[in-house]
C-alpha cells in the first residue's frame, strides 16, 4: 500500500482528520485541487465544541492569536438575546476568526505531524476492493490505500463516484454576505436595519469601519460567478434604499438555502465527512464545526482499524454518531430560515419564539444547538453524563483536556482502585481522589466523549473492550 488513509479535501475538516490520524502514525495523503490557499477573507466562527476539541489538541492558544471572542448569544435565527449564565463548557464564546487562518493552522499541524498535502491534484476516480482503494488522481496517476475519506466540499466527487445519495432541498433563495467597509453613520445603520422587514438583512460592526453584510440576493443569477460589490451596493439600494457608501470589500460571496444529507457516511473502504456528506444554510454558524467534529470523531476510529486494534463495529459508530447530530443541524438552520422569512406567519413564529426565549430554559437549549455541546451520543443505558462531553476541569497534573493531546483515552479514576490493565498501550490512567466530577469514574474516548462512568473494574473492562478492543496480552 502507498499510503493507509488518502483524503480528497484540505479544507478544515481534511486538514484535521489528517492530523488526528498521524496522532496515531497513519500513513496519510492529503489531496487538494487549489495550488494556492485560498486568498480570500471570510470570517467565521468556533462555536464552543469545536474550541473545546482544539484545546484537548493544544491548538487553541494558536488561533486565539487570530480570533476575536464574543459572546455565546444571538445564534439562532439572528435573534438577540442574551447568553446564558454557566454554560456547561469552559470555553463560552464565539471566536470569529478567518477561515484562511483557521485552514492554514490545521494544515499546518496536520504537516508537522507528518501528513503529506499535495496541492494541484484531485481524485479523478477510484475502485475498492476486500483489500484497499485504487484511486485514480489528475494527470492519469494511480495509487494504493487502505481507506479513501472524501472531505472535498457539497459538490464532492468522492461522494458522487460512490453512488451515495445527497436527499434534501435544493437552493431556493439566495443570499448576498461579506465583509466591506462602510462610511454612513453608525446611528443610519442601526435605523435602517431595524427598519427593513426583508430578511435575512444585517450590517455588523467589526471594528475599524469594517462591517459584515448580509442582503437578499434577489435574481441569482450566475451562482458559479461570486458576487462583485457593484451587486452589493444595487441590492443594498433595492431593500434599504441606501447602499450606506460600502467601499474596500475584504471579500465577497453568494450562498443558498440548499439543504442536503448524504444517505450513507461509508461504503465499505470509502467515507464521507464535512461537505461532502451534509449541506445547509450557514445561519448560526454551524458548518466548518460540523465538519471539524466528524473529522474528530472519525479519526481515532480510522485509525483504530488501520492499527489493527479496532473492535469490529467500531467505524460503524461514525454513521450510526454522526449521521443524527447532522441531522438537527440540518432541521434547526431550516426552521432559521423560516424565521428569517418576511412572511406574517413566519413573523409570527419569531415574535413567539423571541418571547420564549426570555425563559432561560429555552435559550439555554437552542444554544447548546447551535454551539454541540449537548450533543449526546446513544452509548446505551446510563447516567445522563453518559455519551456526552466532559468539560475542561482541574486536575492534580494541570487541566484535563491537556492529557488528550495524543487522541488516546483517558480513565479520569476518584477511587485509585481502578486500572486500564492491557488497554494500557491506547488508554491512559489518572488516579485523581480530588478530580471535578462528581461520580467515581469515568472513561473518556479520544473525542473527550464519556464512553462509562462507574466504580467497578469488571463493567470497566467491558467497556474498555467495546471501544478499544482486545487488551494486549
Amino acid at each position: 500500500m502507498d499510503f493507509d488513509v488518502v483524503i480528497a479535501g484540505c479544507g478544515p475538516t481534511g486538514a484535521m482528520l489528517a492530523a488526528e490520524l498521524r496522532l496515531h502514525e497513519v500513513r496519510v495523503l492529503v489531496l487538494e485541487p487549489e495550488t494556492e490557499p485560498k486568498s480570500f477573507v471570510r470570517i467565521v466562527g468556533l462555536h464552543a465544541r469545536s474550541l473545546e476539541l482544539m484545546a484537548m489538541r493544544g491548538l487553541l492558544d494558536r488561533l486565539l492569536e487570530h480570533g476575536r471572542q464574543r459572546p455565546a448569544a444571538g445564534f439562532f435565527a439572528a435573534i438577540a438575546k442574551p447568553a446564558p449564565r454557566d454554560l456547561d463548557t469552559s470555553h463560552a464564546y464565539l471566536l470569529g476568526i478567518p477561515q484562511p487562518v483557521v485552514e492554514r493552522l490545521l494544515e499546518e499541524r496536520a504537516s508537522e505531524l507528518g501528513a503529506q498535502v499535495r496541492r494541484g491534484c484531485a481524485v479523478t476516480g477510484f475502485e475498492q476492493d476486500d483489500d484497499g482503494v485504487t484511486v485514480k488522481l489528475t494527470g492519469g496517476e494511480e495509487l494504493r490505500t487502505r481507506y479513501l475519506v472524501g472531505c472535498d466540499g457539497g459538490r464532492s466527487t468522492v461522494r458522487k463516484l460512490l453512488g451515495v445519495g445527497f436527499p434534501g432541498e435544493p437552493s431556493r433563495t439566495d443570499t448576498l454576505m461579506g465583509e466591506m467597509e462602510v462610511t454612513a453613520p453608525p446611528a443610519e445603520i442601526a435605523a435602517k436595519v431595524a427598519e427593513v422587514q426583508e430578511k435575512p438583512f444585517w450590517l455588523r460592526p467589526f471594528g475599524g469601519g469594517v462591517h459584515s453584510v448580509v442582503v437578499p440576493a434577489g435574481d441569482v443569477g450566475d451562482r458559479a460567478e461570486p458576487p462583485t460589490l457593484q451587486d452589493f451596493q444595487e441590492r443594498l439600494r433595492a431593500v434599504a434604499g441606501t447602499d450606506f457608501g460600502v467601499h474596500s470589500p475584504r471579500w465577497l460571496s453568494r450562498f443558498g438555502d440548499a439543504t442536503r444529507l448524504a444517505e450513507r457516511y461509508r461504503v465499505g473502504r470509502v467515507l464521507l465527512a464535512g461537505d461532502a456528506a451534509h449541506v445547509h444554510p450557514p445561519t448560526g454558524g454551524q458548518g466548518l464545526n460540523l465538519g471539524v467534529q466528524d473529522a474528530v470523531n472519525l479519526g481515532w476510529k480510522l485509525a483504530a482499524r488501520v492499527r489493527g486494534w479496532a473492535p469490529d463495529a467500531l467505524l460503524d459508530t461514525y454513521q450510526a454518531e454522526r449521521h443524527p447530530v447532522a441531522a438537527d443541524v440540518l432541521d434547526n438552520t431550516r426552521a432559521q430560515m423560516t424565521l428569517l422569512s418576511t412572511d406574517p406567519g413566519a413573523q409570527a413564529v419569531r415574535r413567539l419564539l423571541s418571547e420564549l426565549m426570555d425563559f432561560d430554559e429555552v435559550n439555554r437549549h437552542l444554544i447548546g444547538k447551535i454551539t454541540a455541546i449537548d450533543v449526546r451520543y446513544d452509548l446505551g443505558e446510563g447516567p445522563d453524563l453518559l455519551g456526552r462531553h466532559l468539560r475542561d476541569i482541574d486536575v492534580k497534573t494541570g487541566r484535563l483536556y491537556d492529557l488528550l493531546g495524543r487522541g488516546r483515552g483517558l480513565l479520569l479514576d476518584r477511587t485509585g482502585r481502578l486500572t486500564t490493565g492491557g488497554w494500557s498501550d491506547r488508554v491512559d490512567h489518572l488516579a485523581d481522589p480530588a478530580a471535578g466530577i462528581d461520580v467515581p469514574a469515568v472513561l473518556l474516548r479520544p473525542d473527550g466523549h464519556v464512553a462509562w462512568v462507574g466504580d467497578a473494574q469488571s463493567d470497566l473492562d467491558d467497556r474498555l473492550a467495546r471501544w478499544f478492543g482486545e487488551p494486549r496480552r
